[in-house]
């Protein structure tokens, strides 16, 4: 297969003049400015705080008690990373 010189010039010159075209278009588009900005006052602020208590020490998730063979199993992993590490 021979080769065109002329070809492959024009295919470069095109490309690099398309990616000069394509660079300034870039510098010149700025995005539009849609993104939310924080309140600069508490007041402007939307959320409202919680009329609930404080959260307690001694307050419990919801979780259900585990099968003890399970937390056998847990306690034997947690010893091991302790001991031996991850």
């Amino acid at each position: 297969m021979k080769t065109n010189p002329t070809a492959l010039a024009v295919s470069l010159l095109s490309g690099a003049l398309l990616l000069t075209v394509q660079a300034t278009s870039a510098q010149t588009n700025s995005p539009p400015a849609t993104a939310t900005r924080p309140a600069k006052n508490p007041a402007e602020q939307s959320s409202t705080p919680s009329n609930a208590p404080p959260a307690t020490t001694t307050q419990t998730t919801g979780e259900s008690s585990r099968d003890p063979t399970v937390k056998k199993m847990n306690e034997d992993e947690k010893a091991k990373v302790e001991t031996k590490g991850k």
